[in-house]
């Protein structure tokens, strides 16, 4: 036990630290490499190795691609891409841990961590494609962060240059920086940053932030779609809808504390506030006049509202609020927080407390490896369902030589049987997942079916409007019509699944 409390308290230098997160980061993607499954979105890229980032504003990660694959496209080269964004997070990690500590141990390494052990993380890195220029975004983030030089122009303009690029790969990463910038204002306090230098600290971080948002605008921004920049409507209540977003957002984090997990974070949250109360007293210790240290003390406070706003952040002002997992980005930095805090608390009662730090990121890594196997038996099942529908159609040459097979949009939370014991025991899988179609249009061209499209324009009219006519195939899960030189495939509702009990 001595020796293991001496691992986590000794200090390590540069190349450990650097070792530390290389394994660390790449033990936490080992599963989504395993299971290899086209989530949504690669499909269609994968089949035609497209890009279409820039009309999303992403430009930088359509160029990333291009310059990958050594084309103008972007053929599927998964993992490679997710192995060289795993290798720049360790290298950004022990940046931000340097920047910290200056002297780091173990156990402060593990204090930036779940800026990469982001349950919902989970969902941006399971895109093949995108899923590595997110994370990409996030490196940009930090090293804004953690750039330090003596020029005050390049202290300027090289942050502003890696938040643009971070913008320029995903824009939810702005989440991240500004979480940082809190968490920047508290490590301030209670280093007992003078006041001119804390001050000066907010000028930069604003600056920053203003010069790599114009840089933005003048490179990738002009690309965007503009309908995907609607904000909403001031004109008729924004508030109660940011309101609402608010509450749409809790609702999918609170599936996150299930069973153990809401144990695990409830001492975390404990811990936490401990921390907290010990960063105040050193506020309140300072050698300051009394309304600078109640300023200072003030714009802590606030950062805990801000950090747990930004969670989801400036997305919940779009008009088209996407609550899904992969927007989440900000839910790391509120960890980082909690972390931060409870290192500063278990610290202060014995060193060797720190090491129970390793119990919410071993809880982390085990939901990773959960999801891991979620995805595997979602990339079977998908098969599966390829084979069903391929088989099918390739078997009746009136539907093989249709000039269109239309496919109606149908959704369930009921398809995958085999993960339901998961989804019981751990709700946020689901979540996480994402999936609750039979299969995309996009999928059937691996079978060698180039007619099917999926049903948009038509608002999903077969689900209505061919019911009374018999199908060419009958099946457990869809039903094959044909009528006249167009066929539809309209899925069933599937029988809601219970979890067997053994």
């Amino acid at each position: 036990m001595g020796r293991l409390s001496d691992v986590f308290s000794s200090e390590l230098g540069r190349r450990r630290v650097w070792l530390f997160f290389q394994i660390a980061t790449l033990v936490y993607v080992i599963p989504l490499i395993l299971a290899d499954y086209p989530y949504i979105d690669d499909n269609w890229r994968s089949l035609s190795a497209g890009t279409a980032w820039a009309g999303q504003g992403r430009l930088f990660t359509e160029l990333f691609y291009n310059l990958l694959t050594f084309s103008d496209a972007a053929p599927n080269i998964f993992p490679l891409p997710l192995l060289i964004a795993t290798l720049a997070m360790a290298f950004a990690l022990t940046s931000l841990t340097f920047h910290y500590y200056p002297q780091p141990t173990m156990s402060r390494c593990l204090v930036v961590l779940p800026l990469w052990y982001n349950p919902f993380f989970l969902q941006n890195l399971s895109y093949q494609y995108d899923g590595p220029a997110i994370a990409l975004s996030l490196v940009a983030v930090i090293y804004a962060i953690t750039f330090r030089h003596a020029s005050r122009i390049l202290q300027w303009l090289v942050p502003a240059f890696l938040i643009a690029l971070a913008l320029g790969l995903y824009q939810v990463s702005l989440n991240v920086f500004l979480g940082l910038c809190c968490l920047e204002l508290l490590w301030g306090a209670y280093d007992k940053w003078t006041w001119p230098q804390w001050c000066e600290l907010i000028g930069w971080k604003i600056a920053q932030a203003g010069l790599g948002g114009l840089i933005y605008s003048v490179t990738a921004y002009p690309y965007m779609n503009q309908n995907r920049a609607l904000l909403l409507n001031w004109a008729a209540a924004p508030w109660l809808q940011v309101e609402i977003n608010i509450g749409r957002v809790l609702e999918k984090v609170v599936l996150l504390f299930h069973g153990g997990f809401a144990w695990v974070f409830a001492a975390l949250l404990l811990c936490a506030i401990a921390g907290s109360v010990r960063l105040a007293r050193n506020v309140i210790e300072r050698q300051d006049a009394a309304l600078r240290k109640v300023v200072m003390g003030l714009v802590c406070v606030l950062t805990v509202p801000v950090v747990t706003l930004l969670v989801s952040g400036a997305a919940l002002f779009f008009r088209d609020f996407n609550e899904g997992a992969r927007t989440l980005m900000g839910f790391a930095v509120l960890l980082v927080l909690l972390f931060y805090l409870s290192h500063l608390a278990l610290t202060s009662i014995h060193e060797r407390l720190t090491m129970l730090l390793v119990v919410p990121l071993l809880a982390m890594l085990s939901l990773s490896y959960a999801y891991g196997r979620v995805l595997t038996v979602q990339n079977t099942f998908a098969s599966s369902a390829l084979f069903s529908l391929g088989h099918d159609i390739a078997s009746h040459r009136p539907l093989r030589e249709a000039k269109r097979i239309y496919m109606s949009v149908s959704y369930s939370d009921h398809w995958l049987v085999e993960a339901a014991g998961s989804f019981k025991q751990m709700p946020i899988l689901h979540y996480l997942l994402n999936i609750n179609f039979y299969m995309l249009a996009e999928n059937l061209p691996k079978a060698g079916i180039t007619n099917v499209v999926a049903e948009r324009e038509r608002r999903n009219a077969t689900l209505v409007g061919y019911q009374g006519y018999p199908p060419l195939v009958e099946s457990k899960f869809y039903s094959l019509y044909l009528l006249g030189d167009y066929g539809f495939i309209v899925m069933k509702e599937p029988t809601p699944i219970t979890a067997l009990a053994w």
